[in-house]
């Protein structure tokens, strides 16, 4: 067992590592002169002596990771499989039912925070293996819920909130600690390929353990099982990395927390962290077609005269959910792996590749998202194609976000970042945006007459919001570009060692030149 793991629970040896002697194979020497170029990449023996773990170990450690984070996206949307048949036991409308989500989010949204300073000052191994634990317990309890007791599992499904903030916000951070550079961006859309694929088992997993078990108590039963598998290999299997060690020299000493309040003016400081939040319009955009989608596409069909009007009584087509959830699971990993490969080709002659590709899947992503509705009263295969084609585009982003972030920001603000990361976009996209669509439909359809025409027309004119947001989004990547460089540069500088934060009033850095510190202005550092 490695040294940081033998330290006391939740202590933060990994901070107090001095690094290795200087001129080990496979490290860079000192930088000097601030103004010289980037540090060499680390090949595998350098990350091997800093981290004190072979390439196999890091590699099985996101494998990890990557199952705790497909877990989590399973348990989200197990729910979302049952959903008819947790209305009918608790005999509860879509209202009621819609709280379980926004109880969910909302929970999720004020813990990450939490986490998130937590995540920077202590050990994250076990940060995370207590949430996944509580997170297991909570949702193996829920299974047994009497029907009288509604409240009581939307006060569950907020508990579960806290298993997800503790990893949600602090597994990216210990894929930043193990790898640098392209290795890193690989790893990091290995990790975010589960988002996708977990949504599509946990709809398949809801609907399918129900109908095995003739039950739906029991679709609750199954991620609780597989959570105990998860802290049990989070356990034997991750190991804590010093943080920023394979980021900084050999001979700069290790970085120390700051406190929270410095920790966000820092972070308000930083453009390219507030406007990289424009992934908040891909939050936006995937929750509202996540809700809405089947929906329109029924309601399309049905225009079309393709299927049956759904009625009061009987039951409703599910073939376009099954085949939208579909689509979901295959643009999300075609997405993601495209965004990945296409940035990293493209780091090579312009480093502002990461901010101008997600710019240019958002922009993209609108006309065939714009193009989809308005074809749908026309062809319906028409729609699933610009769906595939917008969707794919918007899938982008999920990894080349995470890696700006990761590069942007030190170390020992990661956590803190992630988690608001995590808050503004679900406040600010997915928590809101499918109240937002049914909101400007109904407020449609009062001024039409009443028909099934005029509930597709509504929806339709509604989600084309999606297309101006998504838009927007692209915009405010397009202004990531322009600080990109800078903001990347002074993370890489401090991380060495070789810029030190002055006062919140003082726009002067101190750098070490010919032994002691002296104060220059930001400009003549950052060029």
């Amino acid at each position: 067992m490695s040294g940081s793991d033998s330290t006391p629970f939740l202590s933060q040896a990994d901070d107090t590592d001095d690094g290795p002697a200087p001129g080990i194979p496979g490290l860079p020497g000192p930088m000097g002169n601030p103004k010289s170029e980037d540090p060499e990449v680390l090949d595998r023996e350098g990350l091997q002596r800093i981290t004190g773990l072979s390439s196999g170990r890091s590699a099985l450690i996101v494998a990890v990771l990557c199952y705790i984070n497909l877990l989590n996206y399973m348990d989200r949307f197990t729910v979302a499989g049952v959903l008819p048949d947790i209305e009918q036991f608790f005999d509860i409308g879509d209202g009621s039912s819609g709280l379980i989500q926004t109880v969910f989010i909302s929970s999720y949204m004020v813990l990450a925070p939490v986490f998130g300073y937590l995540g920077d000052r202590y050990n994250r191994k076990y940060l995370m293996c207590g949430g996944i634990a509580f997170w297991s317990l909570v949702t193996l309890g829920s299974s047994f819920i009497p029907k009288e007791r509604f409240w009581l599992l939307l006060l569950t499904r907020g508990l579960v909130g806290v298993g997800e903030a503790s990893y949600s916000t602090i597994a990216p951070t210990l894929i930043a600690d193990l790898f640098v550079a392209d290795q890193r961006s690989r790893m990091l859309s290995v990790f975010y390929f589960a988002i996708p694929v977990g949504s599509g088992l946990g709809y398949i997993a809801g609907s399918k353990v129900k109908d095995v078990a003739g039950d739906w108590h029991w679709a609750l039963r199954v991620t609780p099982g597989l959570g105990v598998l998860a802290v049990v290999l989070l356990f034997l299997v991750v190991r804590e990395p010093p943080r920023g060690a394979v980021e900084r020299h050999s001979d700069s000493p290790p970085l120390n927390p700051t406190s929270w309040w410095a920790d966000l003016r820092a972070l308000a400081r930083n453009p390219s962290f507030i406007l990289s939040l424009g992934f908040t319009a891909v939050a936006f955009v995937t929750g509202s077609l996540a809700l809405w989608a089947p929906a329109f596409l029924l309601r399309s069909r049905v225009v079309l005269g393709e299927t049956p009007p759904c009625l009061p009584g009987d039951s409703c087509s599910s073939s376009d959910s099954l085949i939208f959830g579909l689509i979901t699971c295959l643009t999300g990993v075609l997405g993601v792996g495209l965004g990945v490969e296409i940035s990293r080709r493209l780091r090579r002659s312009n480093p502002r590749a990461d901010p101008l590709v997600c710019a240019a899947g958002l922009l993209g992503s609108a006309p065939f998202l714009f193009l989809s509705l308005a074809s749908a009263r026309g062809s319906i295969v028409a729609t699933y194609i610009f769906i595939f084609i917008g969707e794919t585009l918007l899938s982008m982003n999920w990894a080349i976000v995470a890696d700006i972030l990761l590069y942007v920001v030190i170390p020992t603000r990661r956590s803190t970042a992630e988690a608001f990361q995590i808050v503004l976009s679900h406040l600010l996209g997915d928590a809101g945006s499918p109240y937002l669509i049914g909101l400007i439909s109904d407020r449609l359809r009062r001024g039409w007459p009443p028909s099934f025409l005029s509930e597709f027309r509504a929806l339709q004119f509604s989600l084309m919001l999606c297309a101006f947001v998504g838009a927007l989004g692209g915009a405010a990547f397009l202004g990531t570009a322009v600080f990109i460089e800078g903001d990347r540069r002074r993370a890489q500088l401090h991380v060495q060692g070789l810029l030190f934060e002055a006062g919140p009033a003082d726009d002067r850095i101190v750098v070490p030149q010919r032994g002691r510190s002296t104060r220059v202005p930001v400009s003549s550092v950052l060029i």
